[in-house]
């Protein structure tokens, strides 16, 4: 068996990368595509390696020769690579398909190891190596039928978002025995090429041979094994997150994405605080058939979107704002803030992030459970001097809930104190309780002047793509301030068309809560089986745990990574925490908190 790769493409898309190299000469983590492509080849007892070059083919080849790949290395010259596309590259290399089984690749691949054994152990001669389709995904697209024969190469003309759960992507490997390039695969390409030309992608090939009765190909679907092609510098990014050599560093990166994890297949995202039980099908179906109105045209100002969100929560629409999620209205909320501002530790960093050093007036809880009251509050606030103090309600990460009538308590102690309550209610729907639990009324804003509330919808509602998030105040100073810095047009129109119709999903957002308050008894439940975590009462969406037994929580979050492909949040470093041992959970759907107490009862064995 042998092995041709197509390297005589210019890389345009990736600019500064491929000004004075080829595409494969770029490197990811250090290491180049062909240099990590030829190892991979390499091991496979390969009788030859083809390699068809053209842009800055000599200066290839010249670096392939430093490499110490044992496997005999042919190259075959493409010297109108910049008038081509790649059938031209794979019809000057159509001699060697004929001689020998063959697999074929493309330069820009980054493959994980084992993927090319995969290919070559499978029995069947003459193999398509394809990957689920991906929302992420650009190119050549397959349909299969139940035995993994191909019944058609889609292009773009043909592709159809509708169908895109029948879809498989080509991973531009394959595997053409020789009796097949003989019979089938050259002389279609000879054919094709002096019927269509030379500016025409190989695969073209393969979707005429799909046609037949017997085409003599089938597909190897990938599963469990990371593939990335790299045709820009965010494809680059991605992939330098995906393949790094060390499992922690590949954790490192992730959580320095803050998101974007479609882009990261079959990962499950215990990281990230978002209800998993909403929106319903039907609400999501609706925002769909108005995609193309609403991508179109503009969405209404402050004004319009402050009414869409005091007309849910029965407020007055001079009293809200809302923001492109809680984090623009944090932002804005905590820079116009002047004075000294308490805030308990650990908490969420965003508000402390704002601050300046010398505003900060930290409460750090010292209880083991990271639990607290209004009264530990009041003690340690009593005697310093506050302009704004801050109450996150239920807490993160710890999951601490202060109940209704005990925040009412410390919003009229604030009040005697001329002391700006900001109370955060991001989570608080999340509470099981019968009784009262937001300050989002109309009355108790009015009562209190000195109460800012600020809620993320984004979390609650499981639309976080949509960033959106609502500050409430009867404070007429903070209003103006904070409307003064949002821009007319911070909320974008599938937000608003979100919150124009939520009230309707009002039914169906009180079942999700009930859904994911049953979810984190049960996950609490199974948890307490583990003999390494004691996990921490919790009112929230997410549950706080200690790593016991002397294992590290960094070390478990990328254990959960790296073999498992779970994501959840190490808490070690956090303000409050460090040097302790402890990790945040999110409450996923009953199926998923299944597979993350696998996970964590096969890491206990």
């Amino acid at each position: 068996m042998q092995a041709i790769i197509l390297a005589a493409g210019m890389g345009k898309r990736l600019k500064d990368l491929t000004a004075d190299n080829t595409k494969c000469m770029v490197k990811v983590n250090g290491e180049t595509l062909i240099e990590r492509g030829l190892r991979q080849l390499d091991s496979q007892g390969l009788d030859r390696i083809v390699i068809v070059v053209g842009y800055m083919g000599q200066k290839l080849i010249r670096y392939i020769s430093t490499l110490n790949i044992t496997t005999p290395i042919v190259f075959v010259d493409n010297p109108i690579y910049d008038k081509t596309n790649n059938i031209y590259s794979l019809f000057l290399a159509k001699e060697y398909l004929l001689e020998q089984d063959t697999l074929l690749l493309e330069s820009d691949l980054i493959i994980e190891d084992g993927v090319l054994e995969s290919l070559i152990e499978n029995p069947y001669p003459s193999l398509a190596l394809v990957a689920k389709y991906e929302s992420w995904m650009d190119g050549t697209v397959i349909t299969l039928d139940e035995e993994q024969n191909i019944i058609s190469f889609l292009d773009k003309n043909h592709f159809c978002f509708s169908n895109v759960h029948h879809y498989y992507k080509t991973v531009n490997i394959y595997k053409f025995s020789k009796e097949f390039s003989n019979s089938h695969y050259v002389p279609f390409l000879e054919a094709y090429s002096k019927a269509l030309g030379d500016n025409e992608y190989y695969e073209q090939v393969l979707k005429v041979i799909a046609l037949l009765d017997k085409p003599e190909i089938k597909a190897l679907v990938l599963e469990g094994k990371k593939w990335y092609e790299i045709d820009d510098v965010q494809d680059l990014d991605i992939a330098e997150s995906m393949f790094a050599k060390d499992p922690s560093d590949r954790y490192n990166k992730l959580c320095s994405r803050y998101g974007g994890y479609w882009r990261y297949p079959n990962l499950l995202d215990y990281c990230y605080l978002v209800n998993p039980y909403y929106p319903p099908t039907k609400l999501v179906e609706e925002m769909q058939a108005s995609f193309d109105v609403l991508l179109r045209a503009y969405p209404s100002g402050q004004k319009v979107n402050n009414l869409l969100a005091a007309n849910y929560y029965g407020l007055h629409a001079s009293n809200v704002i809302v923001g492109n999620g809680a984090a623009e209205l944090i932002k804005g909320l905590i820079e116009m803030t002047e004075g000294r501002i308490g805030m308990v530790s650990p908490s969420f960093d965003e508000y402390r992030n704002r601050c300046k050093a010398e505003q900060l007036c930290v409460y750090t809880v010292e209880d083991k459970d990271f639990s607290y009251t209004v009264d530990d509050l009041i003690t340690y606030f009593s005697d310093k001097d506050l302009s704004t103090l801050l109450l996150i309600n239920p807490d993160n990460p710890s999951g601490n809930y202060i109940p209704y009538a005990e925040v009412l308590r410390l919003v009229s102690w604030a009040q005697e104190r001329t002391i700006t309550l900001i109370v955060d209610e991001s989570f608080s729907d999340f509470v099981d309780s019968k009784d009262e639990v937001s300050l989002l009324d109309q009355s108790v804003l009015e009562q209190y002047s000195n109460l800012v509330v600020i809620k993320s919808i984004s979390k609650s509602y499981g639309v976080p793509g949509v960033r959106l998030g609502i500050l409430a105040t009867t404070d007429k100073e903070v209003l103006a301030k904070i409307a003064k810095q949002v821009s007319i047009w911070n909320i974008n129109s599938y937000g608003e068309f979100f919150m124009q119709i939520w009230n309707k999903y009002k039914a169906q957002y009180a079942s999700s809560l009930t859904s994911i308050i049953q979810a984190r008894k049960s996950l609490m439940q199974d948890l307490g089986t583990i003999s390494y975590l004691k996990a921490l009462p919790s009112q929230a969406n997410y549950i706080m745990c200690e790593v016991l037994g002397g294992k590290r929580s960094f070390d478990l979050a990328v254990e959960l990574f790296d073999k498992h492909n779970i994501f959840i949040k190490d808490l070690s470093t956090k303000k409050g925490i460090a040097p302790k041992q402890f990790i945040r959970l999110a409450v996923r759907d009953e199926a998923d908190n299944g597979k993350l107490v696998k996970a964590l009862q096969e890491m206990d064995r």
